[in-house]
């Protein structure tokens, strides 16, 4: 009844002013009430009243965190520390600000100071969990989860947190029973449904994904990420009319964080207005391949009469010079000229009311240079086998721990092309990025037994040096990543080596493309098992090159 205790709060106030623990008790309930802002003043008063205070710095600590301000909040915790250096849930909520700066080893040290002070903190174990999941240990992660069960049996938190460790630890199953577990102690546990719809979605048990989504956000309805997912979900499914319309959720910062949540005065375009004579910014949002899949729109866009001005990540800037439809290309973060819309290329599938009958699959619509193309075929020379070019790795991002597990999940070890060996094709590295190009020339230091490749990495200074070398290829294998965009935007064929959990954009048990006419896929037929994988590409390789 937390409108009667703060009006109890306020009596003891309002009868003596300088009640600090009064002051403090306010502060927790307005914190309940989640008004963040007036919970930070009540803490401020008894800090002022008692500056050796060291509960009220302690959850003053939590507020700012809250509000956004961890600089502020850890100052904060420091204060209670210093005036309690035994004070364990000082140390955790320390740890919890030393996450939010992604100052992970140094949140993991605050969790083991508050675990030495007190063994059973099952709060410190469950967060020590957390962040060994961002330094990529979830081995690791998982015992700490385990240590926090067995000291609270019905710690709801901490069994969703180990679900996500045993997803990352490939077993899905399992993850799906741990949060079940969390529902079943919290039935009103919005988070966990949709965690269990994640789940659902990446064992393509789509139908049951989306009722666990719509549980979700039938308890929350402004649950972002639950909007999301179910987006995801229906887009895996094929009905992009609905998936399109949700993905717009993507947009939101809780989404999108800093990379996609542009702000312009001008208008969004989502297709409802008239472009005859409008200038229009199209903007890049996501990752390259992103990118290179949908620019194929700009097209189409110009064909309703507008100008088109294309706004890219630097390194498609000249290869994006051929792409019909643009008027004007931009590198991002420059300035900006002037435009009466704009539109994230991720919505324009949206703008056009894309099916997966009507996606647009014009190919080629993107071109190498032709001087490149001719400078590449003079160095390779004659042509006497099967040209094959090789990408096994989206490389390693250092500073998106989040995207860690997945890009294992989509990367394959090179060792595994071994099995390519003896076939009568010359294989090509277009694998760009550490710690990929330094596994290449270790290997071929060890003298490996798997098939010679040549490798050319260090003249591909940009996209159109790419390119040109593909269009010298007969085929691309490769995992999911930019380069097999561009392969299909240039009309090449292409064998997509594909996870289990798939990516939205190549469906459920296809073998073809809508977006890519030349593309087959190759998907894992269970989590992790890349063998079965190799094997059906060395059989298909080996009937064209025997």
């Amino acid at each position: 009844q937390l409108d009667e205790a703060m009006a109890g709060c306020d009596q003891a106030i309002l009868l003596r002013p300088d009640y600090v623990e009064a002051w403090t008790l306010r502060g927790d309930l307005l914190v309940e009430l989640n008004r963040l802002d007036a919970a930070l003043a009540s803490y401020d008063q008894s800090i002022a009243l008692q500056p050796d205070y060291a509960e009220a710095w302690c959850n003053r600590g939590n507020v700012l965190l809250g509000l956004k301000q961890p600089d502020t909040a850890l100052d904060s915790c420091d204060q209670a520390i210093g005036i309690r250096p035994n004070f364990v849930e000082a140390w955790t909520n320390r740890g919890n600000v030393l996450m939010a700066l992604e100052q992970f080893d140094l949140a993991l040290a605050s969790y083991d100071q508050a675990i030495l002070l007190r063994a059973d903190y099952a709060e410190a174990w469950s967060n020590r969990g957390n962040v060994l999941m961002d330094l990529n240990q979830p081995g690791a992660a998982l015992a700490s989860y385990d240590r926090a069960i067995a000291i609270r049996p019905g710690y709801a938190q901490a069994w969703s947190n180990r679900g996500n460790a045993l997803f990352d630890l490939e077993q899905p199953e399992a993850a799906l029973a741990s949060y079940e577990r969390a529902i079943d102690l919290r039935p009103d546990y919005a988070e966990m449904y949709a965690n269990c719809g994640n789940v659902l979605r990446d064992l393509k048990q789509v139908d049951a994904a989306l009722a666990s989504y719509d549980r979700a956000i039938a308890i929350r309805p402004d649950f972002v990420e639950a909007q999301f997912n179910k987006s995801v979900a229906l887009l895996l499914s094929g009905d992009f009319g609905a998936g399109f319309k949700l993905h717009e959720w993507r947009l939101d910062e809780k989404i999108s964080g800093s990379n996609t949540g542009r702000v312009f005065s001008q208008a969004l375009w989502l297709g409802a207005e008239s472009l005859q004579g409008k200038t229009i910014l199209l903007h890049s949002e996501q990752g390259l391949g992103d990118t290179l899949q949908f620019c194929r729109y700009a097209k189409r866009v110009a064909g309703l009469g507008a100008r088109v001005i294309l706004e890219v990540e630097a390194p498609l800037m000249n290869l994006l010079k051929t792409l019909d439809g643009v008027s004007e290309l931009v590198a991002k973060g420059s300035l900006l000229p002037p435009f009466d819309y704009h539109c994230p290329l991720l919505s324009l599938p949206l703008a056009f009311n894309t099916t997966v009958a009507s996606v647009p699959a014009e190919i080629p619509y993107l071109h190498a240079q032709q001087e490149k193309v001719r400078a590449w075929q003079q160095r390779l020379g004659e042509k006497t086998r099967l040209r094959v070019g090789l990408v096994w790795s989206g490389g390693f991002r250092p500073d998106q721990p989040r995207l860690w597990a997945v890009n294992a999940r989509r990367n394959i070890e090179l060792s595994k092309l071994s099995c390519f060996r003896g076939l009568d094709v010359e294989f090509y590295s277009l694998q760009k990025g550490q710690p990929a190009e330094s596994h290449l020339h270790e290997l071929k230091a060890a003298h490996w037994d798997g098939p010679d490749i040549l490798d050319f990495s260090a003249e591909l200074n940009d996209f159109t040096d790419t390119a040109a070398l593909i269009e010298n290829l007969d085929l691309v294998i490769a995992v999911d990543t930019s380069t097999a965009h561009l392969a299909g935007a240039l009309g090449k064929e292409v064998w997509l080596l594909n996870r289990f959990d798939t990516c939205w954009r190549w469906m459920l048990d296809r073998s073809d493309s809508p977006w890519y006419p030349g593309m087959t896929l190759f998907r894992q037929p269970s989590m992790g098992d890349w063998d079965s994988v190799l094997s059906a590409v060395t059989a298909r390789l080996a009937a064209l090159a025997p």
